[in-house]
């Protein structure tokens, strides 16, 4: 059994087994920052790209992808809507940091992905080649300024290509995706790991629905030669890692020019893209705000264990037969021994035609704003599922299943009309809640849930997101943590994107008892893993709110 499957079974068990080191205490005053910081790199404004009014939710979730490429405008449009500060936010909430957002040092500022716990740790590096508006080299995303930092300049696109085995040879262009574990587990320590892999599909999910609203396709691939990557970037191996790379079709020669920056885009030739890797290593190193950085030995062993078999992707295949299997069982396995009501067909999904870029500037976390009164429709709830299950197959992933989805959904229904309160696990096909426990579920909602910034029987329905881990680590190896934890993240910000849209507030929580929600709707123990609640529902109405925008 490899070590993915203990560190899986350990996060399933800390509401009730503290997670080593038990006794750890955040130093918030000696917090990193939260983002890279790069003194001596220059750095050059991104161009936007307001999404055009066709660019709606709906279809970034569900619609057609092309084949067109991206260009510099659309490049930065999907940074800012995704990473970039979008705005500052006061809000009068339940969490518990509430008394120091006015201050400055404390600022809230919002972006259009979410991430656990607010620390945003995803480092974005753009791999540029002489196909891009740019000076080939390696430039780091600075989030605060909307901006690229070169770390290196010359085309290292051949060691990216090297790295992937042949899957991008007529590409020169990557987004590849890093973490510095230091930036989440100074407050999560050993369960940073967890964190960080549901942030990546998080980013991911939202550039799969900002592009699929352009007609755009990604490719993201999880499996590549991570070390060769590493090794380019000035990593350090034991501190932080590469998670993703995605390469990125390009349309041409830009509309716009970044000042210096810019020149002209000539033809590649076959040459060009057959050039040997170059060994290269980006010199340039960040700055580090802590005092004090901390390794904790769990991670360092979760995340040598998914380096092993880095660069042997799937046969393909295994994992659609692996989760075929898991799920017929695992679904047979949890069929209550008696009827517990009549089966709920939900209306079709509304229409969500907000502009994607209008819903990301809109996401937040509801933080303690929910009200039951009046409850959600059921054309909402419809909505909301239909986006968080499209999420489920990873879809613009590489090495993400063709049919199977990676997650399963159940739905602890409080407050929505016509639907009788209960326990339900959904199934999307035909957009049908089964019943598995009937009756109100909100005191077994609070008794498990570890905070005081949300109560859970007020939002107008939770949504439970589980994965068969266990069964996609036999079939793909311990990298295989990666795709079920980044298929959980996809999925909270398919909801969070789509909430808005459908006239919703949302909230995600990684602070509940997985154990006692297995026992609840009888789940085969240690096999299926409730790993993420989400909460939608109504907000009360005008609440107390200081929303300013600064893009």
């Amino acid at each position: 059994m490899g070590y993915a499957r203990t560190y899986a079974s350990a996060v399933l068990w800390r509401g009730r087994v503290p997670m080593e080191p038990a006794d750890f205490v955040p130093d918030w005053a000696d917090r990193p920052r939260k983002d890279k910081y790069f003194p001596a790199a220059p750095h050059f404004p991104l161009p936007d790209c307001p999404p055009g009014p066709a660019a709606a939710v709906g279809r970034g979730l569900f619609g057609p992808r092309g084949e067109d490429g991206f260009t510099l405008p659309l490049l930065g449009g999907m940074l800012r809507d995704s990473y970039g500060l979008t705005g500052r936010r006061l809000g009068v909430q339940a969490n518990s940091d509430l008394g120091t957002l006015p201050r400055y040092p404390h600022a809230n500022f919002s972006r259009g992905t979410a991430s656990g716990g607010g620390l945003y740790p995803i480092g974005i590096h753009w791999v540029s080649g002489p196909s891009g508006p740019l000076t080939p080299g390696v430039h780091h995303y600075s989030t605060p300024h909307h901006s690229m930092r070169r770390l290196l300049t010359g085309d290292v696109t051949p060691d990216v290509r090297a790295a992937l085995g042949g899957r991008a040879d007529d590409c020169d262009q990557f987004l590849v995706l890093t973490v510095k574990f230091w930036q989440n587990a100074f407050k999560y320590n050993s369960f940073a790991y967890h964190v960080v892999t549901m942030d990546l599909g998080a980013l991911l999910e939202t550039w799969r629905i900002w592009a699929g609203a352009q007609g755009l396709r990604l490719d993201a691939a999880l499996w590549f030669d991570e070390e060769r990557l590493g090794r380019l970037l000035g990593l350090g191996a034991e501190e932080e890692g590469v998670f993703a790379v995605v390469p990125l079709r390009w349309a041409g020669a830009p509309t716009e020019s970044l000042a210096a920056e810019s020149q002209s885009a000539e033809p590649l030739s076959a040459k060009a893209l057959s050039a040997e890797p170059t060994g290269a290593v980006v010199r340039a190193v960040d700055q580090e705000r802590s005092r004090t950085v901390i390794g904790f030995e769990t991670v360092r062993r979760i995340h040598r264990a998914t380096l092993e078999g880095a660069a042997e992707r799937p046969a393909e295949g295994v994992l659609d037969t692996a989760l075929a299997e898991a799920w017929d069982r695992l679904r047979a396995a949890a069929e209550p021994a008696r009827p517990v009501g009549e089966p709920v067909t939900l209306p079709e999904p509304q229409q969500t035609p907000m502009g994607v870029r209008e819903a990301l500037r809109s996401r937040r976390s509801s933080f303690g704003r929910f009200t039951g009164n009046p409850p959600m429709t059921a054309g909402q709830l419809s909505t909301a599922l239909a986006a968080a299950a499209s999420a489920g197959r990873l879809a613009d992933c590489q090495e993400g299943p063709q049919e199977r989805s990676l997650t399963r959904l159940h739905v602890f229904v409080n407050h929505v009309a016509g639907i009788p309160a209960g326990a339900y696990a959904y199934e999307p096909d035909g957009r049908t809640l089964r019943p598995v426990k009937a009756g109100p579920q909100g005191w077994f909602l609070q008794r498990n849930y570890f905070l005081d910034n949300y109560n859970l029987e007020q939002a107008g329905a939770l949504i439970l997101v589980s994965a068969p881990t266990p069964a996609v680590l036999d079939a793909v190896g311990d990298r295989g943590l990666r795709l079920v934890n980044a298929a959980v993240g996809a999925t909270s910000q398919a909801l969070y994107t789509v909430a808005p849209a459908a006239g919703l507030a949302c909230g995600v929580a990684l602070g509940f008892d997985s154990v006692s929600y297995t026992e609840h709707l009888g789940l085969v123990d240690g096999e299926e893993l409730p790993l993420l609640i989400m909460m939608i529902g109504q907000e009360h109405r005008s609440p107390a709110d200081f929303d300013h925008a600064i893009a």
